[in-house]
């Protein structure tokens, strides 16, 4: 059976292997850090209309500006935003790929402070750039001066802060992201894909934005919006930024239907939103309740938490599985991680875990 190792793949590319989370029909899901309550009934309504609206129009071409999404977006953002300041594409990982085709490619490198989101490096590969791993501070922490320093040494076109970071949750500070955003002579990206979970009052990139050109802050509908499915990513900044994505973006890349989607769930935002305060009690509740296990639950200000004190990770995600629980192995040593569900399904997370807490380890496999 030929692979794709046997054809004329770019060099770059070999040995390289797609990014992917297991995906099974279990019970209880939450190992993709997706938002598990359902969009409520009368938003999911609406949706339909509109989404039903736009399919009488489907033989013609959707508006390439997305004019209605990019007002509808920089309202819901605010910070005196415009709309001339707001991009948007299918899911925020288009979005990052947009902006490293226009400031990445051959010749030129991306930095990110590693562990972080595995589809930098892989975005990064796609489009010629060179990926450069920078070290974080102790338990994924990222201090202005351990960023800056990283910065100073490898002078990277592109730099990613995943902020709350993906994998571990850890916030960063908008005094690192100053930092950041001042000493680097190219583009930084902040990642804001799960800021609506973080803890009330938590200041936004956004808010470095005036007089910083060179700064982008991207978001997400797939997570506090409960929308994964619908694949809508954007982003803040500069308009020069917008114009420069212009030209690397598809025609037409957002479909009506996308639109028309997006738009009607943003004009629900509130309700939307309304589960977050849940999630994010939940989230303290595994922190809480992991801890008491005998784990070691690290910082996060996520829809996740990453915990430690894991003996055998592989061993302990199987036997989860085997209870109806998926949970996520990432590959850092002695841990694992669980997304932030319904109030049932972390009952069921943290009633299945008991068995294997760190004092009763020995029974994984009974």
């Amino acid at each position: 059976m030929t692979s794709f190792e046997d054809l004329p793949i770019r060099d770059d590319l070999r040995g390289r292997s797609p990014y992917g989370a297991p995906q099974k029909i279990v019970p209880v899901a939450l190992n993709v850090n997706e938002n598990t309550h359902p969009i409520p009934e009368d938003v999911a309504h609406d949706i339909v209309a509109r989404v039903a609206a736009a399919i009488l129009q489907l033989n013609r071409y959707p508006d390439r500006e997305f004019t209605a999404l990019r007002e509808a977006f920089a309202r819901y953002l605010g910070h005196g935003l415009a709309p001339e300041q707001i991009w948007a594409a299918n899911g925020s990982n288009e979005v990052l790929q947009h902006l490293l085709q226009a400031f990445g490619g051959p010749g030129r490198r991306a930095l990110g402070f590693s562990p972080t989101y595995s589809m930098y490096s892989l975005l990064a590969s796609g489009t010629g750039t060179e990926w450069i791993d920078a070290p974080r501070d102790a338990d994924y922490e990222l201090s202005a001066e351990t960023a800056v320093a990283a910065i100073e040494q490898h002078d990277p076109d592109v730099v990613f802060l995943c902020a709350p970071n993906n994998p571990t949750g850890t916030p960063v500070s908008l005094d690192t992201i100053r930092a950041v955003a001042d000493a680097a002579r190219g583009i930084v990206i902040v990642d804001e894909a799960y800021f609506e979970f973080a803890d009330p009052g938590t200041p936004s990139a956004l808010e470095l934005l005036e007089g910083r050109p060179r700064l982008v802050v991207s978001r997400t509908m797939s997570k506090a919006f409960a929308f994964a499915g619908a694949r809508v990513g954007y982003l803040a900044a500069d308009p020069a930024v917008i114009d420069a994505l212009r030209l690397v973006r598809l025609p037409y890349h957002l479909s009506a239907l996308t639109q028309a989607a997006a738009l009607a769930a943003l004009a629900h935002s509130d309700e939307m939103l309304a589960m977050v305060d849940e999630i994010r009690g939940q989230r303290e509740r595994i922190v809480r309740e992991l801890g008491g296990l005998g784990f070691r639950p690290y910082r996060s200000g996520s829809n996740f938490v990453l915990f430690g004190g894991v003996e055998e990770p592989a061993a302990l995600w199987q036997a989860l599985l085997e209870r109806g629980v998926l949970i996520r192995d990432i590959g850092l040593p002695g841990s694992l991680r669980v997304s932030a569900g319904t109030e049932a399904e972390t009952t069921a997370f943290l009633e299945a875990i008991a068995l294997f807490a760190p004092s009763a380890a020995n029974r994984i496999g009974a």
